[in-house]
């Protein structure tokens, strides 16, 4: 756990210590919680959403494409609408969730980011600025939010601040994944509040540590009982429960970041690289829903990648950078068990430039509309957080 000079420097100096102490800790109680998690490298979302309607679908990937739903089939797509299928590696742990009506899949979704990069689109998503003007490196949108909102208690579960929350006042910041003692001692922890005692800085100092032991505890502490004293495993699955157990007591605004997407070469089918990544990724939002408990019912969950992949497979049995995606929406209150928002036939002619999903639906739009349902927040207030860009309500709460 670890408040950088960076953090300390950009983040709080904008807000005095008393304030950010009371945002930090702010009891979440039964307000709304927020996870935004980010797939970065640009999941095939057209293998896990699957147009099962569409013959130019299965043409176009002879070797990844998924089976239409088939009862007798346990590898098939699993039915969500008539022209819709689920990847069945998620067949015990979101389609339970999507059949509950608390996940709704928003497809053609994307930015007006045409660069295909993984840096630039990732960067213009946890920036949510117009791609058009100069970009503010210091100011993210979830930072923007942050800061817009009073009484959130926010957390990024990375190894560095995401830019996402750059901006925000005083967010710490803990890699999920390697939770481990601090190589600061308490000693060395005293010595350095030490040093900043009576500066500006030294309430923000003592408040770091302070969040760096808490958070520590919480995760060790809980792993230990489950585990007999094991070695923690490692993976996505166990890391979400983590998270689930700090969103539901301590923390109500939250960002993590998942890797492993980038799947141009053998790809796989409902078998494979992307299936097995897939069914991790499904474990650990089923395990976040049940460690959250009642809080789920506040809670909404945004899956998100920097952008979707080609249509066609490549000549490698993978795919290439592509343009429109397909976000996913959870939580206990969300009016899923849907596809929502603008959608067009899958068929050639409807393509990106002869190639990729369009983008129908803007992020910065989905995520002002699921903030103007979560938090009311006013017109004025959603163009803090999305200068230039209008919400679209797609009445996902």
């Amino acid at each position: 756990m670890s408040l950088t000079r960076r953090n300390l420097v950009l983040g709080m100096a904008a807000a005095s210590p008393l304030t950010m102490a009371g945002r930090l800790w702010a009891a979440p109680a039964g307000g709304a919680r927020l996870l935004v998690v980010f797939l970065r490298g640009a999941y095939d979302a057209t293998n896990i959403i699957i147009p099962t309607g569409s013959d130019f679908y299965y043409a176009s990937r002879p070797t990844l494409a998924i089976a239409r739903p088939d009862p007798g089939n346990p590898l098939a797509a699993l039915p969500l609408e008539a022209a819709w299928g689920l990847h069945p590696a998620l067949r015990e742990t979101i389609l339970p969730l999507y059949q509950k009506g608390e996940v709704a899949f928003v497809p053609f979704a994307g930015t007006d980011d045409l660069t295909r990069s993984h840096f630039e689109t990732q960067d213009t998503i946890e920036l949510g600025q117009d791609i058009k003007n100069a970009r503010n490196y210091r100011s993210g949108f979830m930072g923007r939010l942050a800061r817009t909102l009073s009484g959130v208690s926010p957390i990024a579960f990375t190894a560095q601040l995401p830019l996402a929350f750059d901006g925000g006042g005083a967010v710490p910041n803990v890699a999920i994944n390697a939770v481990g003692k601090s190589a600061i001692t308490a000693r060395q922890a005293r010595l350095i509040s030490d040093m900043y005692a009576g500066r500006p800085l030294a309430s923000a100092v003592d408040e770091g540590f302070h969040i760096r032991d808490d958070v520590y505890h919480a995760i060790t502490d809980k792993l230990t009982q489950a585990s007999r004293g094991a070695a923690s495993p490692k993976g996505f699955e166990l890391s979400a429960r983590r998270i689930g157990q700090l969103m539901r007591d301590r923390f109500s605004l939250g960002f993590v970041d998942v890797g492993g997407w980038d799947t141009h070469v053998n790809q796989g089918g409902a078998k494979g690289y992307l299936a097995d990544r897939i069914g991790e990724l499904g474990r650990g939002l089923a395990g976040f829903s049940e460690e959250i408990g009642p809080q789920w019912h506040n809670t909404v969950v945004v899956v998100v990648s920097e952008f979707g992949r080609t249509f066609r497979e490549n000549g490698d049995k993978g795919t290439d950078h592509g343009h429109g995606s397909v976000y996913w929406v959870l939580g206990g209150g969300i009016k899923g068990g849907r596809l929502a928002g603008e959608q067009v036939p899958v068929e050639q002619k409807h393509l990106f430039q002869n190639r990729d999903y369009p983008v129908l639906t803007d992020y910065r739009a989905m995520f002002g509309g699921l903030f103007q349902r979560l938090y009311g927040l006013r017109q004025t207030d959603l163009q803090t957080v999305f200068p230039t860009a209008s919400p679209t309500d797609l009445k996902l709460v």
